[in-house]
């Protein structure tokens, strides 16, 4: 059983916390009975009522895709670009977690479960990317170290990374280089490079979390397994459970020491 705003929330209807605005606002019936308070549980088999409109909820979906070069990380391209869902052979309603640049490879979920996506792109989940980047020209040990440090792009210091050169190529004056993040900025690692003077040539995303590519070829996908889902959840969940003992220990220190001060 789950709460009832998560299942609104899961079905793609609106945002959890619009769902638990409709709650109270006493707009929502289980089997036929109205429900205006929050913490409500419900079965999947239950019926669920929003103003008036019964509420499909849909069997959850996770796909991992390996993303190609050229393709959008969206739903609909107004510049009819071949996208991400059009790979999927589905009929269900999915969508990318998080994005790719069009000309960037590798690793990319797909699903429906509007939680689970919203925890894995929020900022505070920190869910580690590693991507293969191919570099113009000899990227040095001294570049790595530098970067793995942070970096400023637009204005912004880039938090630890873990940078590690893969080999460099002497022939076509390229390097290829491993680098991990913790975040999710726009374009990110290409400015990454950029920042300390180097262009990015390909970029490919090869691990989201403990998801890989393996045993799948550009352009194909799998479906995850249950396993694999509930470790994501447990990873995301883990993390936010963390940063609210860090900010609840933190307030209770301060309280404390108001205490003894006044």
């Amino acid at each position: 059983m789950d709460r009832l705003q998560k299942v609104i929330a899961n079905s793609g209807y609106c945002s959890r916390r619009k769902a638990e605005e409709l709650i109270l606002e006493g707009k929502v019936k289980v089997n036929g009975k109205v429900i205006d308070s929050l913490g409500v549980k419900v079965n999947f088999n239950d019926a669920i009522v929003i103003d008036g409109k019964t509420l499909n909820k849909e069997e959850k979906v996770y796909v991992l895709l390996y993303k190609p070069r050229n393709v959008v990380s969206t739903v609909n391209d107004e510049k009819n670009r071949k996208t991400v869902v059009d790979l999927v052979d589905i009929e269900k309603r999915i969508y990318p977690v998080g994005r790719l640049d069009y000309d960037t490879t590798g690793v990319l979920l797909l699903t429906n479960d509007g939680e689970l996506s919203n925890l894995l792109s929020s900022p505070k989940s920190h869910i580690e990317k590693t991507y293969i980047a191919k570099v113009e020209g000899k990227f040095l040990k001294e570049n790595a170290v530098s970067m793995s440090k942070g970096v400023v792009i637009d204005g912004y210091k880039t938090l630890k990374s873990v940078v590690k050169i893969k080999r460099y190529d002497v022939k076509n004056n390229v390097t290829f280089v491993y680098v991990t993040i913790c975040e999710g900025k726009n374009h990110q690692v290409k400015k990454m490079f950029e920042a300390l003077g180097f262009n990015v040539i390909k970029l490919k995303r090869e691990k989201f979390a403990f998801l890989n590519l393996d045993g799948l070829s550009s352009g194909q996908y799998r479906y995850l397994t249950i396993k694999e889902v509930h470790k994501l959840y447990s990873l995301v969940k883990w993390k936010e459970e963390l940063i609210l003992f860090f900010y609840s220990a933190c307030w209770a220190s301060f309280k404390c020491i108001n205490f003894f001060f006044t």
